[in-house]
Parts: structure tokens; C-alpha cells; sequence
């Protein structure tokens, strides 16, 4: 009865179950039992549930042929011990107690802890793991190079130097508040890592300050941080007769002020999002004033236009306005100011004119008015219907024709000309079989030396948008020309060991 006595004791402290405890208790039992008659034998041991004793047995196969005779036994030799014995079955002889010595019960008492240690482990890590997302409180335990080891109560968990607010030190038995970003399970036991300057830790303590978002009356849509600094957070209410701006700052700023105050002192925007990506952007670059935004869809990218006097304002402190308000909204930002956004207007209309005269071979007079219907290159002209082009103001069928003409056959002279000199480069065919790479990329890659579909795929998708130019192509669909070719690396790499280096190839 006294194992069973530890046994529950150790089960209530450990929080673990009382037969884990037990069957580390009977593995270590047996560890002692084969130390004494032999590591080969086949020895078991039990504790009765009820009353504790400890039941110590040898099991011997009935096999043929015999491959190890300390945990097997011929037919025969079966059947001299047990008449009725069978092949397959298993012989059980009961053997005495052990008497524990002094190397035996530390062998024991360490297979023991082991097995309590483990089991704790586990079940640390099946609470912890659904609990990703909460926000914890515990005390510093200790505090190695940066990185602070939070003791839970249950478990213990790391706050990682880089996952801190900068400036911000912690001593032994200081109260923490952080964010549980990731559980994992590791040789050393389950990990809990938290972290103080994960987006989300903000987000989480506005869900404590403030009762509409945790009703769910008001939804955090995103939110932006440079930790220990300046933070932005998006918030739309689903009831209108309620502002969330209003209700995240609350009354004198009492709740925003919570949150500042557990953050150090960072300085929070709390922006009014809005399903309008022109709005919401304007929005996000607060304080500053926009007079003019110009939404790129194809490249993700979003043109700002400020007042000459809100430029410094807009980009902030290091950029650190127009950084946070893109990783705020998910666009790229390009702030300009008006005189800036003029002069390149100006260049691209003297650009395009230029483009449109010498191709096809018009005056100013009409580049003027095919820029005037947003025409910017050569190739929408030949793409657009006739009707379409006569509807243009002074324009009639025939010049609509003949502007069509002119722009097939200029593109196919032009594309004439890149293909000789893609050849003279080098440049594979293969290669003129990629969707999205235009005769001009083609040229362009040639010169760069990129000249296979290996050399392709060996680039980095800034490295091919620097090649073909910004304007030509975008991150995302670098990416689709870039990562099928270099899938094919990986194909057949499952090929069976035993294959010949021709058919792996």
C-alpha cells in the first residue's frame, strides 16, 4: 500500500495520472529485475492496483526454430514443463521480490523521474498547444543573455530577447504579460515561446480593455507594429450608432492609455478601416493629408500623392508612417509629392507622344488624343476593334483602320528585329515558350546572360523584375514565371535507391 501511497502523491503533485506514475514505477521495477537475472530474459513486472504488491514474472516463447534461448523454449522442452503447451505460447514463471540495493533503487528512482519528467512534458504540451494565440501572465525566472524564462505555474515557457520591447529588461520574479505565438516539441521537452512584439499581443490587449471588440461588436481587421516605437490598428464596427475609433480610445483615452502603458509607451494610430482600398490608405497614412491616390491592381502597388508640405509627414520618422500604413493596408506605397507627380506626368505624355508618332507615324495632334483615351503603348492599339477606335472624337473608320495597320505591322517588324537579336544572344527557344516573358524580356535577359531555362530559374524574382524592368512586371508575376521551372529540380527526386543514375537523370 505504501507504493500506492507515493504513486498518488506523486500523481497529485505532477498533475499526471496516477497509472502513468505506476507504470514507471513497473518499468523501473523490471529494469532492476533484469539487471539481477540477466538483461537477455524476457522479465516483466506488475503492481497489483488494489493492493500494491509487486508481481515479478519471466516469460519464455514456445517457438521453433529457437533463435535466443534465454526468452525461447523448443516444443519439447515446453511440453516437459506444460503437457499441453503450444507453439506461440508463452511459459510464465514467477520469481522472488527483488531486494533493492543501494545501485539498484538509484537505477529505479532515475527510471522513475524520467518517466514522471516525460510524462509531465506531455501533458504541458497537450494544454499549452490549443492555447496559441492567448495572452499569458507568469513570473521571470531567470534571465540568460536577453532571453527570459517565464515560469507559468504549470509549465515553463522562453521569452526570446528579439521577441521583447526594446529597451525593456527584465529581473528574477518580475510579473510578464505576453503572447503565446508558438508550441512545439522538442527532443528537451515541449517549448512555449512568447513573444511582446507579435502584432497580434496588441491586438489581444485591446480585446481585454475594450468590451465591444470582445463582444465582437467591433472587429480588428489588422494591425501594424514597429515594437516599443509606434503602432497602427484597423478597426470597423458592425453597429453603426458606435465609432470604433471612440470606443478603442474611450473616455479621456483611458483605454488606448491601458495598452500604451503595458507596451512601454508605444504611440498607437487607431485608423477607421474601410472596404475602399483608396480610403482605407488614406486613412492608414495619418496625420498626414493626401490629396490624390492611384490604385495599381495589376502590381499591387498604390500611388500616394501629397501636398509638397506633407511629404516629411507622410514618410515619417526613418519611412516609419508609410511602413507601417503598408503593412496596415498589404500594399506598396509610393508617396510623391504634387510637383513630383506632375513632372512625371509631364515625362510620360512626352514618352507615350514620342512612342505613338514614331510608331505610327502620326502627329501630335493624334498621339494627343489616342493618351487622352488612356492609350499607353503600341500594342492596345492593335489589339482594340475598329468601332472602337472611330468612336474616338475626329477619328472615323478609315483612320481607324489605318492606325491598325500601322500598329500590327510596326509590332511585327519590331518583333522581327528582337528575335534576330535574341538569337545572336543565344537565347534558348525554350525559353520564348515561358508565358509571360515578351520578345523585348527576352532581349533584355540575353544581355544579362540569362539564357537558359536553368539560368531562369536560378534567379531571384527581384532579380528578373531589376533584368525586365519594374514597370514591365510585377513581384507576383515574377514568382509564376520563376518557381514552375524550379519544381522541375525536385521531380523524381523519390526515385527508388536502387535506380541507375541514367533514369534518375
Amino acid at each position: 500500500m505504501e507504493l500506492l501511497q507515493v504513486a498518488d502523491a506523486v500523481a497529485r503533485e505532477k498533475n499526471i495520472d496516477r497509472d502513468e506514475v505506476l507504470e514507471a514505477m513497473e518499468e523501473a521495477i523490471q529494469k532492476a529485475g533484469r539487471t539481477k537475472y540477466g538483461h537477455e530474459h524476457d522479465i516483466r513486472a506488475d503492481i497489483d492496483r488494489k493492493s500494491g504488491d509487486i508481481i515479478l514474472r519471466r516469460f519464455r516463447e514456445v517457438a521453433d526454430p529457437v533463435e535466443n534461448e534465454a526468452t525461447q523454449l523448443t516444443v519439447e522442452q515446453a511440453q516437459a514443463i506444460k503437457p499441453d503447451a503450444k507453439l506461440g505460447e508463452f511459459l510464465i514463471d514467477s520469481l522472488p521480490p527483488i531486494d533493492f540495493g543501494r545501485i539498484a533503487a538509484q537505477t529505479a528512482k532515475q527510471v522513475i523521474v524520467q518517466k514522471v519528467r516525460d510524462a509531465e512534458r506531455l501533458r504541458q504540451y497537450l494544454e499549452f498547444r490549443d492555447r496559441v494565440g492567448e495572452v499569458i501572465n507568469g513570473t521571470v525566472k531567470r534571465v540568460d543573455f536577453g532571453n527570459v524564462t517565464v515560469d507559468l505555474g504549470k509549465a515553463e515557457a522562453v521569452l526570446r530577447r528579439d521577441e521583447g520591447l526594446p529597451r525593456e529588461y527584465f529581473k528574477t520574479g518580475d510579473r510578464v504579460r505576453a503572447y503565446i505565438y508558438d508550441v512545439r516539441e522538442e527532443p528537451r521537452g515541449p517549448q512555449i515561446f512568447l513573444s511582446r512584439s507579435h502584432p497580434q499581443f496588441m491586438a489581444k490587449l485591446f480585446m481585454q480593455e475594450v468590451p465591444e471588440i470582445y463582444d465582437g461588436i467591433i472587429t480588428i481587421k489588422s494591425v501594424a507594429r514597429d515594437p516599443g516605437s509606434r503602432a497602427k490598428i484597423a478597426v470597423v464596427s458592425r453597429d453603426n450608432s458606435i465609432d470604433p475609433v471612440g470606443a478603442c480610445v474611450g473616455m479621456r483615452g483611458s483605454r488606448v492609455q491601458a495598452v500604451v502603458g503595458e507596451l512601454g509607451g508605444e504611440k498607437i494610430d487607431i485608423i477607421p478601416w474601410s472596404e475602399d482600398t483608396a480610403t482605407f490608405v488614406v486613412n492608414a497614412l495619418a496625420p498626414a493629408e493626401v490629396a490624390k491616390v492611384v490604385v495599381d491592381d495589376q502590381n499591387s502597388r498604390i500611388e500616394v500623392v501629397v501636398p509638397d508640405d506633407q511629404l516629411s509627414l507622410a514618410i515619417g520618422r526613418r519611412g516609419q508612417n508609410v511602413r507601417l500604413a503598408s503593412m496596415l493596408t498589404g500594399w506598396d506605397l509610393d508617396i510623391l509629392t504634387e510637383a513630383e507627380e506632375s513632372e512625371r506626368r509631364q515625362e510620360e505624355f512626352r514618352s507615350r507622344s514620342g512612342l505613338f508618332i514614331e510608331a505610327l507615324e502620326v502627329d501630335d495632334t493624334i498621339a494627343h488624343l489616342l493618351i487622352a483615351e488612356g492609350f499607353t503603348s503600341v500594342e492596345e492599339i492593335a489589339v482594340t476593334s475598329i468601332e472602337e477606335l472611330a468612336n474616338i472624337e475626329g477619328f472615323d473608320e478609315d483612320v481607324a483602320q489605318e492606325l491598325k495597320n500601322r500598329a500590327e505591322t510596326f509590332i511585327e517588324t519590331r518583333d522581327l528585329e528582337l528575335s534576330r537579336l535574341r538569337e545572336e544572344l543565344g537565347v534558348a527557344d525554350e525559353l520564348v515558350d515561358v508565358d509571360g516573358l515578351t520578345p523585348t524580356m527576352l532581349v533584355a535577359l540575353g544581355k544579362a546572360g540569362v539564357k537558359t531555362l536553368e539560368d531562369l530559374a536560378d534567379l531571384a524574382t527581384d532579380e528578373l523584375i531589376e533584368i525586365v524592368g519594374a514597370r514591365e512586371m510585377s513581384p507576383s508575376m515574377a514568382e509564376s514565371i520563376i518557381m514552375p521551372l524550379r519544381a522541375k529540380w525536385f521531380e523524381g527526386e523519390d526515385a527508388p535507391d536502387d535506380a541507375s543514375p541514367e533514369s534518375r537523370a
